[in-house]
């Protein structure tokens, strides 16, 4: 009851918050609009960079007035003396709301942060339908490129006019400053940012289209979208990162395996030579070696270093859907459309046994981290358990009622996840082959799961579009609200392609987007000198580039 108290009383300091700084921004609801463009003209003239001291200035107020009255033609006496009046009234009302925005809230916390989203709808939800207001945030932001005393309130005010979907193509953003804040999905067509600098800003989706980005200075940016990565001619039929993570190799419908960088999204090699459509890429433990499989049921070794075949593989009579290596990358394990196991010597190329059982498609294979058993899933809804060196199986796992897409063995090798179409994940005992928890909460196919380092936080991925992180040991589903969800999450570095099958990563489209969220679009962006720098140290640039920017330096060169 205490803790339900203390979190409404919070909520309520929050909404008082926001309920302040709407009531301080209503104080501009009855200022004439055309005065923020004058006040701005003359500061950047005058180069003030204390704005609440030029403004406060009985000078400048008089110059202020001077040049608002230049702009009227055909006016009486009485009619610039009342317009002096209002003119004066309009500078007090700036002045003032200045100094109280100086020493708010509004001008040092980040209102798009999570913990502030309710609040900050409900401060649009205020204001929305005020047009003073809305220009009085524009006026805002372009006071960030003349006063730094500013920048936390014209980053919150640019955020707000982006979440409210105003329209800010077409216009002059030069030298403006933002920091700490989200600008996802802002509209920024043939704007001018030159000049403009960005300190941890979050630009994902933003749309840059035919934008002017000269001399800016972008860094610790964040973005969803990092690569696209374009190439192939056919679908995507799956993806696997190398061990260092540097390396994506892509198999596809066109009969080709690429290389990518990871970090620069530029595409490495093309591997030819299959003579179907690539089905399966999987690297070695070391990365040396990479293995693909095709339609027809070969496989090809190639050696990643000098991109040239090693080995062809040949023994199954249909498709190979999976492979795993085994940790101390002697042996490669591959599941096909033929029903069989095949264990293969990577060294040699010949094959070392054949595992015989499943009565449908074997969908994914996994060795134990000590590399003495092999588990196997199928269509046939079974789990099956493998001893590497007699080759005989030691369980047969049943319980789900759907295809088995994917497992992983924890890392001490005792229990092995899976997933499958019947949405639940299991958690086995490998020594008795006995389940030891279902794990409900997916309400669609479970395509992937992964275990963290230690072992006791297992994450899965599925068609419900959703990512959970589950407790081992209690088979509970650990919610983002927990305190030590963001911890746990931070354990899980490694990518969950390296731990099952991708497969038909696209079985439509040919273009690898990492990404999940709106599509970032710079399309004729003049680029100039200048950083685009994302909080991993990675340029930019790159990704500017395959999104149709031109880089003057590089348009130069040529």
């Amino acid at each position: 009851m205490g803790c339900s108290f203390q979190k409404k009383k919070a909520m309520g300091q929050k909404t008082q918050l926001f309920r302040t700084g709407a009531d301080i921004l209503d104080e501009v609801k009855d200022v004439d609009i055309e005065i923020f463009g004058v006040i701005l003209e003359l500061l950047r003239k005058e180069q003030g960079k204390d704005c609440i001291g030029f403004l406060s200035d009985i000078g400048n107020q008089k110059q202020l007035e001077l040049q608002i009255l230049q702009q009227l033609r055909n006016i009486t006496q009485a009619d610039i003396e009342q317009k002096l009046s209002v003119i004066g009234n309009d500078m007090k009302q700036i002045t003032n709301l200045l100094k109280k925005l100086k020493n708010h809230d509004f001008n040092y916390k980040d209102f798009s942060s999570k913990e502030n989203e309710e609040s900050t709808l409900s401060l649009i939800q205020s204001i929305k339908d005020n047009r003073r207001i809305i220009e009085f945030l524009q006026f805002l932001v372009h006071l960030t490129a003349i006063d730094n005393t500013f920048i936390q309130c014209g980053s919150n005010s640019l955020h707000t006019l982006v979440q409210m979907k105003v329209d800010m193509s077409n216009q002059s953003f030069v030298n403006i400053r933002m920091k700490n804040t989200s600008l996802i999905g802002g509209n920024f067509v043939r704007s001018n940012l030159s000049g403009s600098e960005f300190d941890n800003v979050d630009i994902s989706g933003l749309n840059l289209n035919g934008a002017q980005l000269f001399n800016c200075k972008w860094k610790n940016l964040k973005i969803h979208e990092l690569n696209r990565l374009d190439g192939h001619s056919s679908y995507v039929k799956q993806v696997c990162f190398s061990p260092d993570g540097n390396t994506l190799a892509s198999g596809s419908g066109d009969c080709s395996i690429r290389l990518w960088d990871v970090k620069t999204g530029q595409q490495k090699a093309i591997l030819d030579g299959h003579s179907d459509y690539v089905m399966s890429v999987c690297f070695s433990p070391d990365g040396n070696t990479l293995a693909s499989g095709i339609g027809k049921g070969s496989i090809i070794l190639w050696d990643t270093k000098t991109r040239k075949k090693r080995a062809k593989l040949d023994g199954h009579s249909y498709g190979v859907m999976s492979f795993c290596f085994s940790p101390d990358g002697n042996t490669l394990a591959s599941g096909s459309v033929d029903k069989s196991i095949r264990l293969w010597d990577v060294k040699t190329g010949q094959q070392k046994a054949q595992l015989d059982g499943h009565s449908d498609i074997v969908m994914s294979v996994c060795f134990s981290p000590d590399g003495n058993a092999l588990a196997s899933g199928s269509y046939d809804k079974s789990i099956r358990l493998w001893e590497i060196k007699t080759g005989q199986q030691k369980a047969k796992l049943h319980g789900h009622s759907g295809y088995v897409m994917s497992f992983c063995f924890s890392p001490d090798g005792n229990t092995l996840a899976s997933g499958s179409r019947d949405n639940s994940i299991r958690l086995w005992d490998v020594k008795t082959g006995q389940q030891k928890a279902k794990l409900d909460g997916h309400s669609s196919y479970v395509y992937s799961v992964c275990f963290s380092p230690d072992g006791n936080t297992l994450t899965s991925s599925s068609n419900d579009n959703s990512i959970r992180l589950w407790d081992v040991k209690t088979g509970q589903e650990i919610k983002s609200s927990d305190k030590n969800y963001k911890d746990i999450l931070a354990q899980l570095k490694i990518p969950l392609q390296q731990n099952s099958a991708i497969q038909e990563a696209s079985n439509y489209i040919t273009t690898l987007l990492i990404s999940q969220q709106a599509i970032f679009q710079a399309q004729g962006a003049l680029i100039l000198r200048g950083e685009f720098i994302n909080q991993s140290g990675i340029d930019l640039k790159t990704l500017f580039k395959q999104k149709g920017s031109c880089i003057l330096e590089d348009l130069k060169q040529k």
